[in-house]
């Protein structure tokens, strides 16, 4: 279990413990209520953030490049895709990659381990290399 689920848990438990002593079975089925309606809201947003990138093309999104600069290490895979607005495209299982495209081909390829970002890169597509017109003098 990571450290914000442990967290979690430690502050549910001392919220029902804090209810108790404080005004006994009442407070422990007040602190429940706030527990659950928080993890209600943690729900939401989750589903949420899936349902809009699911409205969207799988691997895409409109700039690699803005979405390379925005990524850090450590953001969940909602947060990613809320920066995203679509779904990754799944590279490999082992390690877990996605990739996200733009329109001018430039891929942002990213690798998760333990439902968090550990490593991202941006690879543009190899740009293309331009004749002079005929009877240009030579650069």
């Amino acid at each position: 279990m990571n450290r914000d689920a442990t967290l979690s848990w430690v502050l549910g438990v001392a919220a029902v413990a804090v209810g108790y002593v404080q005004w006994g079975w009442q407070g422990v089925v007040l602190a429940t209520t706030l527990v659950v309606f928080w993890m209600l809201l943690q729900f939401g947003r989750a589903l949420r953030a899936m349902r809009d990138a699911a409205a969207a093309p799988v691997g895409s999104v409109p700039s690699a490049v803005m979405l390379h600069s925005k990524l850090r290490q450590g953001l969940r895979l909602p947060q990613v895709l809320r920066l995203t607005g679509s779904l990754g495209r799944r590279v490999t299982v082992e390690p877990e990659t996605f990739e996200w495209a733009d329109t001018s081909g430039a891929v942002v390829r990213t690798e998760w381990q333990d439902g968090r970002l550990a490593r991202w890169d941006l690879v543009r597509p190899a740009d293309a290399v331009e004749e002079p017109p005929a009877g240009a003098p030579p650069a």
